[in-house]
């Protein structure tokens, strides 16, 4: 069972660090390196599928509390039209149609480069310096946005241009682990004029087909063969991070109706040098 108390932890990092602009890719990385899956009782290439699978919890929490504005169908109501369109909440559609916009730049990059990314780059080193660059990042733009006003402060004005730009920024986030996928296109969508609520609410609902994509080729790539402790872990893994999720989306709205992103800057720099000092120490 240690196995799977290893599992939860992770779930726990998982939930914690996957909206929350620190990079969970790079902490799920870190805590590999400190308390890895024991690989005698796990398959080879389990725990590179098992970070990037487990986040299909966080998506889940992520459906659930914005299930009414995520969700593009409806009953008709009396003379709103006739047909299928009826059926069809078009501002909603829109939205979607954008996010698959978002997508497209990670979505080429993923297929096309991603055992080589995670050959080249899944390593200690490029985690903690994508953890400081962006945390200066993130102090720097807030720094200069602080007293601008923001040009889009509604989802309904994100246009396709905007969320092609956006995702665009998230391709960084593809390629760099500890970048942070939630960071990059926040901070994208910040220095583009979008306020900080509705970059982050669009960051969240980005996340829900990017995640889904990025677990079905890993999938796929590791097989469907899962031994019952394998399946065990991951299932409990993504139940952990689902729960903790629903708590720390709502702490992260809340949060950022009443302070900016700077804060996340300087924990990132502060925990890149520390990744930075102990592992070259051990090392």
């Amino acid at each position: 069972m240690g196995e799977v108390l290893k599992a939860i932890l992770y779930g726990i990092v998982e939930g914690i660090t996957e909206w929350l602009p620190i990079s969970s890719t790079g902490h799920l990385i870190l805590l590999e390196e400190l308390l890895p899956f024991d690989g005698e009782v796990l398959s080879e290439g389990f725990f590179e599928m098992f970070e990037v699978v487990i986040q299909l919890g966080a998506i889940l929490a992520v459906v659930v509390l914005f299930f009414r504005r995520l969700w593009p169908f409806a009953l008709p109501r009396e003379g709103s039209g006739k047909g299928i369109l009826s059926y069809i909440k078009m501002d909603i559609m829109t939205m979607w149609f954008k996010i698959l916009v978002s997508c497209l730049p990670a979505a080429v990059i993923g297929i096309l480069f991603d055992d080589v990314l995670d050959a080249l780059f899944y390593r200690y080193e490029v985690v903690a310096v994508a953890l400081i660059v962006f945390g200066v990042g993130f102090i720097v733009i807030e720094n200069w946005n602080k007293g601008r006003r923001p040009r889009i402060t509604r989802l309904s004005q994100i246009t396709y241009q905007t969320a092609l730009w956006i995702g665009v920024f998230q391709v960084i986030a593809a390629v760099f682990p500890g970048t942070s996928r939630s960071g990059a296109t926040i901070l994208g969508a910040l220095l583009i004029g979008v306020s900080r609520k509705v970059a982050a609410e669009y960051t969240f609902f980005l996340a829900i087909p990017v995640m889904f994509g990025a677990s079905l080729l890993k999938l796929v790539k590791f097989g469907f063969h899962f031994t019952g402790m394998e399946t065990l872990c991951l299932l409990s893994g993504c139940v952990v991070a689902f729960l903790v999720s629903l708590f720390v989306l709502r702490f992260l709205m809340s949060y950022i109706k009443k302070h900016d992103f700077k804060v996340f800057g300087w924990y990132r720099i502060v925990l890149g040098i520390l990744v930075l000092v102990f592992f070259g120490w051990i090392r």
